[in-house]
């Protein structure tokens, strides 16, 4: 007989907000939790069950690890492919699967998946170096990304002239076309193992354009029906394609003219889906075990509007964190606090979230607008 869910041991490569907030869920099921990240002090190391430190791109190191696990699981797509693989070849279930992690983390590869499986994306070209730049007649201007291991905008670069390339990447990238987009938008999706997927509305995002961070999410989105239909069959299409286990979450861009492109693809929990912890009526970290353990998958529908800030650490603060203001916003109604458990602040690091919830869209985006000037991650 299979054990219950509460029965298992989930091991989790990463150990950072993401794995937290995954671990918050995971508590309510009873779920044993192990996690392996390389920092000492990882936002989860308190509160995993079994907290490990050492690196998630060693073979050995993940192999060993993910011996001690029922279900192994990533927060982070950087982590050991091979360690996986042959785990899997053992008969440990890995979800997302290995092939599913190993494809996205080439943004090349990513890209060519979307082609043929007839994915709308901007048009793109593989390169290697900069001679490639040179010598290319992709037209001016473009976005220029490195293959792999590029986040949260690093390893993306724009590339407006000759004179640009000079500072360009020399390592293997993907040109793609500058899209002249309305917005940036998301959509969730998760699977389980019985082929049974749910979407959840699609949320439009707001960028910190120094940063490259999203700083401002607002769920659900006002785009026309149409517009979000097409965003949530596109990321079922691909989840299918995928054959994944588990949540994806599909970055897209809305041209001028009503065109849906996909950006990226992340088969993790994601920063476009933390305002479902109190913004539906379940969250994406309890819809990724769902997944993940072959759950019937929750109700992803909007219970309010919801907004999310990115609680980002202030520029020329490098530190001990304290957080200016936080009485201040925790009088406003409807407004929900999520700290990272991150003992040192820098410019632009993560360090926290805020949902506001309100049954009014434009009082949700007012009191926003006024937590991101009132509340700051200083040192």
């Amino acid at each position: 007989m299979a054990k219950q869910i509460s029965e298992q041991k989930l091991g989790i490569l990463g150990g950072g907000q993401l794995g937290r907030m995954l671990i918050q869920e995971a508590i309510n099921y009873n779920l044993t939790t192990l996690v392996l990240d390389p920092d000492p002090d990882a936002p989860c190391k308190h509160i995993a069950n079994k907290f490990e430190c050492g690196s998630i791109t060693d073979f050995d190191t993940v192999y060993n690890f993910g011996k001690k696990a029922d279900i192994i699981t990533i927060e982070i797509e950087k982590v050991n492919i091979e360690a996986l693989e042959q785990l899997e070849k053992e008969g440990k279930s890995v979800f997302p699967q290995s092939r599913v992690i190993r494809l996205i983390q080439d943004k090349g590869v990513q890209k060519q998946f979307f082609k043929e499986n007839d994915i709308p994306t901007s048009p793109f070209q593989l390169v290697n170096s900069k001679d490639d730049l040179s010598n290319g007649n992709f037209p001016f201007p473009y976005i220029l990304k490195q293959r792999k291991d590029g986040y949260d905008g690093k390893g993306v670069m724009k590339i407006s002239n000759l004179a640009d390339i000079e500072n360009a990447f020399e390592a293997p990238s993907l040109i793609e076309e500058l899209v002249d987009f309305d917005k940036e938008i998301a959509v969730i999706v998760a699977r389980n193992a019985n082929g049974d997927m749910k979407t959840f509305p699609m949320v439009e995002m707001e960028f910190n354009a120094e940063a490259n961070l999203v700083e401002f999410l607002i769920s659900p989105s006002t785009y026309p029906d149409d517009i979000q239909h097409r965003a949530e069959k596109i990321a079922l299409n691909i989840a299918s394609a995928l054959n994944i286990t588990g949540i994806l979450a599909v970055e897209m861009f809305v041209t001028k003219n009503g065109e849906i492109l996909v950006n990226e693809l992340a088969p993790r929990p994601h920063n476009s889906g933390h305002q479902t912890i109190e913004g539906n009526y379940v969250s994406q970290f309890e819809q990724h075990l769902r997944s993940i353990f072959n759950l019937p998958l929750g109700d992803t529908r909007s219970i309010s509007n919801a907004v999310m800030i990115n609680l980002l650490g202030e520029k020329g603060h490098d530190g001990l964190a304290k957080y200016d203001g936080l009485e201040k916003i925790m009088a406003i109604d409807g407004v929900y606090v999520h700290l990272y458990g991150k003992k040192y602040t820098k410019p632009f690091r993560k360090m926290g979230h805020i949902t506001i919830v309100d049954q009014n869209r434009e009082n949700a985006i007012e009191k926003a607008r006024y937590i991101q000037q009132t509340l700051k991650v200083v040192s």
